[in-house]
């Protein structure tokens, strides 16, 4: 089973709207760890670790397309290297 890490910035209609919770609901959903927060430009910024598919699927997920209030136009992923994350939080 191969460990994936991902630092991912979500673009739209992200704050103000459950979208952080929304996030921490998926990674419990999909078994990962990580952290979500804010950030000052509007985005939101979320790092997920855990088993490569399950990574690839919760970022496929995070577009939230079956919401009506969140609107999510970009999400920009990069790759990082694995650190041993564990839970899931959301930072202020």
């Amino acid at each position: 089973m191969a460990i994936k890490r991902s630092r991912v910035f979500a673009e739209g209609r992200v704050q103000g709207v459950g979208y952080r919770m929304f996030i921490k609901d998926l990674a419990a959903m999909y078994h990962l760890n990580g952290w979500v927060k804010n950030c000052t430009d509007g985005t939101v910024e979320a790092v997920i670790e855990g088993e490569e598919e399950s990574v690839n699927e919760m970022i496929e997920a995070m577009y939230a397309r079956n919401s009506y209030v969140i609107r999510v136009d970009r999400l920009i992923t990069t790759k990082e290297t694995p650190i041993g994350e564990t839970g899931f939080e959301i930072r202020r």
